[in-house]
C-alpha cells in the first residue's frame, strides 16, 4: 500500500471514529465534552493529502516568508487621478472593454446587478442610447467583458469600470506596482448595485466632468498621498475601511481641503466636489480597495507560497488566487450574505456575495479588523463582541499580523494579515467578509449590508493545485 493510500484510509477511519464518539456524547446528554471539530478540507481526501504534503514543507515556508514580507512592506500611495482608457492598457485604441468584479464570468451567467451595471456603462459610453439597445449590442458580443483583477484594478459590488470613468491611480512605492479603482458613487440606487436609470448616468457624468478634474487639480498641489498611514489612523478612529469609512473619508477631506482652496478650480466645482465627497461616507472605500490591491499584488507570484493574494466575487461564484499559483482562479458558488435588510426586503430578494471589495480582508482590514469598528454592527448586524470575535478568530488562518493596522479594542494588537490557504483548509476557519447586499434583479440597487464568508471549496482546490506545483518544483531541482 502506498503512503497516499494509507493516509486516505487512515483519514476515513478517523472520521468514522470521531463521528461515533460524537454520537456517544450526544446520547449521554452532551455534558461531558464540547466537540467542535471538522476534518481538514471538510473530509475531502485528496484535499487532505495535498494539505499534508504542504504543511511544514521547507520550500513553502520559505516562500511564505518572502510573500508576507512583501505584503507588509508595501507602501500604497495615491499618485494620480486618470481616465480609465488612459491607464488600463486593455482599454487602449478604442477597445470596447468593460471590466467587472470577481473571477471571469460570461454575460449569460451574470447575476442581475452585474448585468444592470454593464448595461448602464454601455449607455454611459454612448455605445447605445437605451438599456434595451445596450442589451442588444452586449448580446451580439460587441462589448468585451473581463475581470477588474486582470487589469490591475478592483471595483466594489458589480465593480464596473468603463473607458470614460475616472479612476484612482495607486502605486506601491516599495515595488513600483500599480493598482486602480473607480470612484465611489454613494449608497442606494447606484451603478455598482445594478441601478442604471437616468439619475445614475447623470451622477456618473458629473463625477467625470466635475469631481475628478477638481480632485486631480488638488492632487497636483498636495503631491502623492500615502494611504497606509491614513488607513491606520482611521482604524484607530472607529473604521475598518471596508463597510465603515466615516473617519477615513473625513481624514481624506482634511488632507485635501487646504490645497483645494489654493487651486484655480471654479468655486462652484469646489463646492460641488466637497459636497459630493463629504456627503458620501463610503468615498474612501475605493481608495482603501486600491491600496489593498497594491499591497496584495506585491505579494503575488512567489513560487510555492500559499498566501492568498485575491478574494473576489461576481454574484455567482467566489474566486481566490494564491501567490504560488499566479493568475489562476479557484472558484466555488458564492455564499449568501447574512445581515440587516432595508425595510421591505429580505434574503429572498438578495443577490449572492458580490464585489472585489474582499481585497480589503485579503490585506488584513475589513472583516479582519472589525474589532476596531464596533459601530459597524449597526450596519451589518451582530454585536460589538461579535466584531472582536471575528478579528481574533482570523488569527488562526494568517501567516502574521500587519503592524500598520492596530486594533484599539484588542489593546492595539495588530490585525491578522496574510491569509494562508493551508490554514484555512486545516482549521476549517473561513475568512470573514463585510459586504453590501444588492437586490438580485437589475435596476433596484442596494437593499442591505451584512457579513459572509468565503466558501471552503475555493481553498481546497487552491491547496490541491499548489501541492501539484510544489511537487513539480521538487522534481526539477
Amino acid at each position: 500500500m502506498s503512503t497516499q493510500e494509507l493516509f486516505k484510509d487512515t483519514l476515513s477511519v478517523v472520521n468514522v471514529g470521531l463521528k461515533g464518539f460524537a454520537d456517544d456524547i450526544i446520547a449521554a446528554g452532551g455534558r461531558c465534552l464540547a466537540l467542535d471539530w471538522q476534518p481538514p478540507a471538510q473530509g475531502d481526501r485528496e484535499g487532505g493529502w495535498a494539505l499534508a504534503t504542504l504543511l511544514g514543507h521547507p520550500a513553502v515556508e520559505a516562500a511564505n516568508e518572502v510573500a508576507l514580507a512583501r505584503l507588509l512592506a508595501a507602501d500604497p500611495v495615491l499618485t494620480g487621478i486618470a481616465t480609465a482608457r488612459d491607464v488600463l492598457p486593455g482599454m487602449a485604441d478604442g477597445r470596447r472593454l468593460i471590466v467587472h468584479a470577481g473571477p471571469p464570468i460570461a454575460w449569460a451567467a451574470m447575476c442581475g446587478p452585474m448585468r444592470g451595471g454593464v448595461l448602464g456603462a454601455v449607455v454611459l459610453e454612448g455605445w447605445a442610447d437605451t438599456i434595451e439597445g445596450a442589451t442588444r449590442i452586449v448580446e451580439r458580443g460587441e462589448v468585451e467583458l473581463e475581470p477588474c483583477h486582470h487589469h490591475g484594478a478592483v471595483g466594489p459590488m458589480a465593480g464596473i469600470i468603463s473607458p470614460s470613468m475616472p479612476v484612482f491611480v495607486v502605486e506601491n512605492e516599495a515595488a513600483k506596482n500599480r493598482s486602480y479603482c473607480n470612484f465611489n458613487e454613494g449608497l442606494g440606487k447606484v451603478l455598482r448595485f445594478g441601478a442604471n436609470g437616468p439619475s445614475v448616468i447623470d451622477r456618473l457624468r458629473t463625477m467625470a466632468s466635475v469631481v475628478a478634474p477638481t480632485l486631480r487639480a488638488v492632487l497636483e498641489r498636495t503631491g502623492p498621498i500615502e494611504l497606509k498611514p491614513l488607513m491606520g489612523q482611521a482604524l484607530n478612529m472607529g473604521d475598518e475601511v471596508h463597510n465603515r469609512n466615516v473617519a477615513a473619508t473625513a481624514l481624506f477631506i482634511k488632507r485635501l481641503a487646504p490645497a483645494l482652496v489654493e487651486t484655480d478650480v471654479p468655486r462652484a466645482d469646489m463646492a460641488a466636489t466637497l459636497a459630493f465627497v463629504a456627503g458620501n461616507d463610503h468615498f474612501f472605500l475605493n481608495l482603501s480597495m486600491a491600496a489593498c490591491k497594491a499591497m496584495c499584488d506585491a505579494a503575488a507570484n512567489v513560487p510555492g507560497s500559499s498566501l492568498v493574494t485575491a478574494m473576489a466575487r461576481n454574484g455567482v461564484n467566489f474566486g481566490v488566487r494564491l501567490s504560488g499559483t499566479g493568475d489562476a482562479w479557484f472558484e466555488a458558488p458564492a455564499n449568501p450574505v447574512d445581515g440587516l435588510y432595508f425595510p421591505g426586503y429580505s434574503i429572498a430578494d438578495a443577490a449572492a456575495d458580490l464585489g472585489d471589495s474582499a481585497i480589503t480582508e485579503t490585506a488584513g482590514v475589513g472583516g479582519f479588523a472589525m474589532a476596531a469598528a464596533p459601530a459597524i454592527v449597526k450596519f451589518v448586524g451582530g454585536t460589538p463582541t461579535d466584531a472582536m470575535h471575528h478579528s481574533l478568530r482570523m488569527r488562526a488562518i494568517t501567516l502574521g499580523a500587519h503592524p500598520s493596522f492596530t486594533l484599539p479594542a484588542l489593546d492595539f494588537a495588530s490585525a491578522a494579515a496574510g491569509i494562508d490557504a493551508r490554514k484555512v483548509v486545516d482549521c476549517s476557519v473561513l475568512p470573514i467578509i463585510n459586504s453590501g447586499i444588492a437586490h438580485r434583479e437589475a435596476g433596484i440597487g442596494q437593499i442591505g449590508a451584512g457579513v459572509t464568508t468565503a466558501p471552503m471549496a475555493c481553498f481546497t482546490a487552491a491547496v490541491k493545485a499548489l501541492a501539484r506545483d510544489v511537487a513539480a518544483m521538487g522534481r526539477t531541482r
